[in-house]
């Protein structure tokens, strides 16, 4: 209100950044992985799976299901 109508209507552009938790050749890690055989005893590979596996292999100090669904779903 104070600072009138165009302030309203023009929003100012986000100074947030993130930091990625997968680089290039972690990505590529993960790939390999999902093509690759699952573990004794699943049938396939799960996202949960796949991100506990990228722990486990340490190629990150963690990851959330969500970062491995966009990133497969990124690399198709």
């Amino acid at each position: 209100v104070e600072a009138g109508l165009t302030a309203a209507l023009d929003r100012k552009p986000s100074t947030r950044r993130y930091e990625r938790i997968l680089d290039g050749a972690a990505e590529a890690h993960l790939v390999a992985l999902a093509c690759g055989e699952p573990p004794a005893g699943h049938g396939a590979w799960t996202i949960k799976l796949l991100a506990e596996q990228m722990v486990v292999l340490g190629y990150c100090e963690s990851i959330g299901r969500e970062t491995v669904r966009r990133t497969l779903k990124k690399m198709r």
